[in-house]
């Protein structure tokens, strides 16, 4: 929901800190997988109840996540790139319900919940890339990306605000975790019916 109105206010300082990266040779790919590192150690933070350091990885994780594209801008964005950073996005975001559920076995439900509910933002947002492409639709309102980025009630900013919630308050991660799910619903039906207003005529 804010991610295009924060993008011109973090693309700049993203772009300070990966100008330097790429002079150094270093690659938008490695500086994706170093996130998605700190982000699988942010499950395992998780497991053992380590919240603080759990917050800590997933920052730090998601500020690789934007450092990888400042990289790419300043070398040359490859369609392989985008495949990879949205893999390990989504990868990222289901783990990190689990990591709560290994914490706490009462947590397992909502979190399931959870990820289930991820996989319908995914899925959706990633199906209505595809017939976009099909179609040649293209969109900036979210910085230049490797392929359409349909917006909604739950974006990446919203997610990484529910994980921190999550962490700085751990015993509401049940009800942190039911509401912010549908919202995720909410926010996949309304992608279902804006492909339906944009593709289902032909």
């Amino acid at each position: 929901m804010l991610d295009a109105r924060i993008r011109p206010w973090i693309d700049p300082l993203l772009d300070r800190l990966g100008r330097p990266l790429a002079a150094a040779g270093i690659s938008a790919d490695m500086v994706t997988l170093a996130g998605f590192v700190l982000g699988l150690g942010a499950v395992a933070a998780l497991a053992l109840g380590a919240y603080g350091s759990a917050l800590l990885l997933i920052l730090g994780g998601r500020l690789l996540d934007g450092v990888d594209g400042a990289v790419a801008r300043a070398t040359a964005p490859t369609d392989f790139g985008g495949f990879l950073d949205i893999v390990c996005d989504f990868v990222f975001y289901a783990a990190i319900p689990l990591g709560f559920a290994l914490a706490a076995p009462e947590n397992a439900l909502a979190a399931t919940f959870l990820a289930v509910s991820f996989m319908g933002t995914g899925s959706s947002f990633l199906a209505y890339a595809v017939l976009a492409a099909k179609r040649g639709v293209t969109t900036e309102l979210r910085g230049r990306k490797s392929f359409y980025h349909l917006g909604g009630l739950t974006e990446g900013f919203e997610t990484i605000l529910c994980f921190t919630l999550m962490c700085l308050a751990p015993s509401a991660f049940i009800p942190i975790a039911w509401v912010f799910g549908t919202m995720c619903w909410i926010t996949t039906v309304a992608r279902v019916l804006a492909a339906r207003e944009a593709f289902g005529r032909s």
